[in-house]
């Protein structure tokens, strides 16, 4: 039965109302799929009425005849794309310049690979419109704690001085390794780990994957100051406000817990 159903176009969606009150809700927060089904598992794990794939979900919304409802769905996305499509691999060469007596992401200690303690973080740039402004990310690999960085400039000074700032404020015993892409910005590095105590280590170019955590939080973000923000105009408030709404998406690293939980357990 379920099988015609989907034949004839229809989904669970269209006759399940909680369900899909749920997935509006949620999407309406810019939650993804996955963590909206996440979430589902953990308050109603005995209820299988509450349950639906994040493929699903994706077809519901792609399906919607054109209007405003499908729009707004859609632009709740992370992507935000009309028409979904599949992801291209590409390879990128570092053009902004290379670190001198960087220490490669090959030295870092296997235990951060793990991802078992926390206090190894990931951290990357986002550029505002036009790259006139930016704002720098900082995530730990393991609780996935979250900190945006306000930038005035992004020469080496300004980026070392602003991130260790904001790491100098945690416990001493979460801040132990940073790892971050290549990049002149990053070439106060030997001053920062002097300052800070952490140690760093550099991805290898075009290696996204090598700082996936922060690639994907960075991700997160720009559903909050999307592509063409211009930072110098976001209040500090705003900016607080963004890893607030982070912590209390379920993630995928957390099997769909409240992060928080995390945060407050590594805490203590």
């Amino acid at each position: 039965m379920r099988a015609s159903f989907r034949k004839r176009g229809k989904s669970r969606l269209t006759r399940a109302d909680r369900l899909r009150r749920y997935l509006m809700e949620k999407l309406r927060k810019r939650w993804s799929p996955r963590e909206i089904g996440k979430r589902l598992q953990e308050e109603s794990p005995g209820d299988t009425a509450l349950r639906i794939a994040p493929a699903a979900s994706y077809r519901y919304i792609y399906v919607l005849p054109r209007g405003s409802r499908k729009t707004t769905l859609i632009q709740a996305l992370r992507q935000a794309r009309a028409y979904r499509r599949k992801r291209k691999p590409g390879h990128h060469e570092e053009s902004r310049g290379t670190i001198a007596e960087r220490l490669s992401i090959e030295e870092r200690p296997r235990a951060v690979a793990d991802r078992t303690m926390p206090g190894h973080w990931e951290g990357d740039l986002i550029l505002g419109k036009q790259k006139r402004t930016v704002l720098g990310t900082v995530v730990d690999r393991t609780t996935r704690d979250t900190r945006l960085v306000p930038l005035n400039a992004t020469d080496a000074t300004s980026v070392r001085t602003a991130y260790a700032k904001a790491l100098r404020s945690l416990p001493r015993a979460i801040t132990k390794t940073r790892t971050y892409e290549q990049g002149k910005e990053r070439s106060g590095h030997k001053p920062f780990t002097r300052d800070t105590g952490l140690a760093g280590y550099v991805a290898h170019p075009g290696s996204p994957g090598e700082r996936g955590t922060n690639e994907n939080t960075t991700g997160l973000s720009r559903q909050s100051v999307p592509n063409g923000t211009e930072f110098d105009q976001v209040s500090a408030r705003e900016i607080k406000r963004v890893p607030r709404e982070l912590h209390d998406r379920p993630r995928a690293c957390s099997t769909g817990r409240n992060l928080l939980r995390s945060l407050i357990t590594s805490w203590r």
